[in-house]
C-alpha cells in the first residue's frame, strides 16, 4: 500500500479509530480545492465580462478581466504542484485507466440501473474518469485561446475572432459540465465529506467503490507477504 509524504502509515483503506477508511490524502484534497476555487473565479469573472447586466452591476471591468486572466493562467498550478505527491500520482494513474467494469458502469447508467452490483467501480467510477479527462483536455485549450486573445498577434495565422469563438463555446460547455459535476456532488454528502476530511464510511465505500476496497486489501496482503 502507498504512503503519503511525511507519513509512514499506508493510505488507501486504512481505518481510523471511528471505523472510517481513508479515501484521500492532503495532496489530493488541496489540489481539488484549489482547482475548484480557480475554476469558480474563472467562471464568475467570465459571467461578469460576458453578460451586460452583471457587468453594469459589478463594474470595474478591468479588475474582472485581470482576475479572469490570472485565474486562468494559474489553473494548472495545483495540478503541477500535486505531482510532487506519490499519492496524487497514483490517483492520476487510476483516472487514466479505463477497465472492463467501467464500461459496465456506463451501461448501467444508460439503462438507469442503480444497484452496486450493476455499477462496479474502483476508487473512481467511469463518470469521474470521463469528467477528469474532459477537464484535462478542455483547460489547455481554454488557456491557449485565452492567450491568443490576450496577446494579439501571438500566432498571426490564427485570427482573434476564431480564438474568441472557440474560447466562448468551450466556456459554455465547461459551465454545463461543471454544473452537472456539482449537482452530482450535492446529491452525495459522503463523497463531499471524503474531499473535506479525507475519510469516508466503510459502508459507503462498499456500496459505491467496492472494487477499490478489494484492490487495496489485496495490495495490503501483498505488502505484508513481502515483509515476511
Amino acid at each position: 500500500m502507498r504512503s503519503t509524504a511525511g507519513s509512514t502509515a499506508p493510505t488507501g483503506t486504512r481505518p481510523d479509530p471511528s471505523g472510517r477508511v481513508r479515501r484521500f490524502g492532503a495532496a489530493q484534497r488541496w489540489v481539488h480545492r484549489a482547482t475548484g476555487y480557480l475554476m469558480l473565479a474563472c467562471l464568475v469573472t467570465a459571467a461578469c465580462l460576458y453578460f451586460a447586466p452583471l457587468a453594469q452591476l459589478v463594474g470595474r471591468r478591468h479588475v474582472m478581466a485581470t482576475v479572469h486572466e490570472w485565474s486562468g493562467i494559474l489553473l494548472p498550478a495545483p495540478f503541477l504542484l500535486g505531482l510532487f505527491s506519490s499519492a496524487f500520482r497514483a490517483d492520476l494513474r487510476r483516472l487514466n485507466r479505463f477497465a472492463v467494469y467501467d464500461r459496465q458502469w456506463l451501461r448501467a447508467v444508460r439503462r438507469r440501473r442503480t444497484s452496486p452490483e450493476d455499477r462496479p467501480a474502483g476508487k473512481f467510477n467511469a463518470g469521474q474518469k470521463l469528467y477528469a479527462g474532459w477537464i484535462a483536455g478542455a483547460v489547455p485549450v481554454m488557456m491557449f485561446t485565452g492567450l491568443l486573445m490576450w496577446f494579439m498577434g501571438l500566432l498571426p495565422f490564427i485570427s482573434r475572432t476564431s480564438a474568441i469563438f472557440v474560447h466562448d463555446l468551450l466556456a459554455w460547455a465547461i459551465a454545463f459540465v461543471l454544473i452537472g459535476h456539482m449537482r452530482k456532488a450535492y446529491e452525495d454528502p459522503e463523497a463531499r465529506l471524503g474531499l473535506r476530511t479525507g475519510f469516508v464510511s466503510r459502508s459507503w465505500a462498499e456500496r459505491h467503490h467496492a472494487r477499490w476496497l478489494t484492490e487495496e486489501r489485496d495490495d495490503g496482503k501483498a505488502d505484508r507477504s513481502d515483509q515476511v
